[in-house]
């Protein structure tokens, strides 16, 4: 707030008395006007994004049902620090290439801002529809159905519903904004939830897959492995008032699923909890580098485990909230790191093939996939590496399904810092694994499951290191 001193009581700086109090009403209102512009602001939404029952939207099998939780689209618009910077969690398994484009120009055409300054994460459960305008264009120019489930589901018809219900409420959300000036930030350690799914051999080799549902009680029994076991809560506060409430935490979300009915499996029971005990604050849920981390150590796929692993991450949330840290906002800042992923050097092999009249999406339309994410990388086109900053928090928001080690090393790369990270954004690379991790082999790291060259280490912890410092 701008200040002023009066010199004498009948003139100011030789100016007349009535002029200058003129002038100071001018003055202090625009003062005041810009004040309050600049204000930080919060404005919360959440729909359902829960696919109706009488046509088939889920990624890998025909809905049968709706009657579990449903699905949900979650987040917030912030507001005073530069345009507006828009943070959106989606119960979906996927959101890639043109479909991530497609959300995050909705998304920042609804909040009055840039795609840049737009993050949209899924959660990756899998009982639940997928986003792929690329593939889906691809497939249906070769003649093949998007929805033929072959292996799977690319019809964004309801994707395309879905972005206008979220335009509106992003917008109507605006007219509800909060004003914040705290921050708040606690961690605590999750038990018996997360486990690496790669069991090694005595030469560092992957020789057996522990999935997120693993019913083999010697790969259960093997270690934990290497595991990121804190979940982060980042609040953000009205005075006394918590408004929202972003939880972190790496693994994937599954405890059992292609059953026909859209759920949100355990983290989103577990986000229900939380939004229960604090019910004055919209509780928004990211999945962390979990695309080597799954519970299938703790998880046999027995229906009962979704409410126990529920229950285990709803619990590491409670100790990480009770043991927040409150400061007030002194800065924030929304930053941007632009990169280029290296395509894998089989999809090459792929487009030749298509190229030469090969019908192999009517086969297999999961090539699709690949076949955009790469179109996209040569001609050119970026994903966002995104850094929300707020005193000495930070949050990364990435691509992918990532490996545990992105997320620790960056941990580490600041230990001076509280940094989190948020996943599974743009799913056009699918897995990401760390340089040498593709020479251990495991099917995150293989060409069906990865569309990422191993040097795409490299590139994405130079993004790292330059937003982290």
């Amino acid at each position: 707030m701008i200040k002023f001193q009066f010199r004498n009581a009948r003139r100011v700086h030789g100016v007349p008395l009535i002029l200058s109090v003129v002038l100071l009403w001018f003055v202090s209102s625009e003062a005041i006007a810009q004040s309050n512009e600049d204000a930080l602001r919060i404005s919360t939404f959440d729909i359902d994004v829960t696919p109706p029952v009488d046509r088939d939207y889920l990624t890998y099998d025909p809905q049968v049902g709706t009657w579990d939780m449903g699905l949900r689209a979650k987040g917030v618009v912030i507001q005073g620090s530069g345009k507006p910077v828009v943070l959106c969690a989606i119960d979906w398994i996927a959101i890639g290439n043109e479909g991530m484009d497609a959300f995050k120009g909705t998304l920042s055409k609804a909040a009055g801002t840039t795609p840049e300054r737009v993050s949209v994460n899924v959660l990756h459960q899998h009982d639940a529809p997928r986003c792929d305008f690329g593939a889906e264009q691809r497939i249906l120019a070769a003649g093949a159905d998007p929805a033929s489930y072959q292996p799977v589901n690319f019809d964004g018809t309801f994707a395309r519903k879905v972005l206008q219900e979220l335009r509106s409420a992003v917008s109507t959300s605006l007219d509800q904004s909060k004003p914040i000036n705290k921050i708040g930030f606690g961690e605590a350690e999750v038990y018996k939830v997360a486990s690496n799914r790669n069991i090694y051999d005595e030469k560092g080799m992957v020789r057996a897959t522990r999935y997120t549902a693993t019913a083999d009680p010697e790969l259960r029994a093997e270690p934990e492995g290497l595991i990121d076991p804190m979940v982060s809560v980042v609040s953000f506060w009205n005075e006394e008032e918590p408004v929202a409430v972003l939880s972190f935490y790496a693994t994937h979300p599954q405890s059992y699923y292609r059953t026909g009915i859209p759920n949100p499996d355990f983290p989103g029971i577990a986000r229900f909890m939380r939004q229960l005990a604090v019910p004055q604050a919209l509780h928004i849920h990211f999945d962390g580098a979990g695309g080597n981390i799954g519970a299938g150590k703790y998880n046999d796929g027995s229906p009962e485990n979704r409410g126990i692993l529920a229950g285990r991450l709803a619990d590491g949330m409670k100790r990480a909230w009770e043991a927040t840290e409150i400061q007030d906002i002194n800065s924030m800042n929304w930053e941007v790191e632009k990169v280029s992923l290296p395509p894998r050097k089989n999809l090459y092999d792929i487009r030749s093939a298509l190229v030469n009249g090969d019908t192999s999406y009517h086969k297999d339309n999961g090539l699709a996939r690949k076949m955009a994410f790469l179109d996209r990388m040569e001609r050119g086109a970026k994903i966002d590496i995104g850094m929300l900053a707020v005193n000495d928090v930070r949050i990364l928001y990435m691509p992918g399904e990532l490996f545990v080690e992105y997320q620790l090393a960056a941990k580490a790369e600041r230990p001076d810092l509280k940094v989190a990270m948020a996943a599974y954004g743009d799913l056009g690379p699918g897995y990401i694994g760390t340089e040498v991790s593709y020479e251990k082999g495991g099917y995150e790291v293989s060409e069906r499951a990865s569309n990422v060259d191993p040097s795409v280490e490299g590139v994405l912890m130079g993004a790292v290191r330059k937003l982290l410092k």
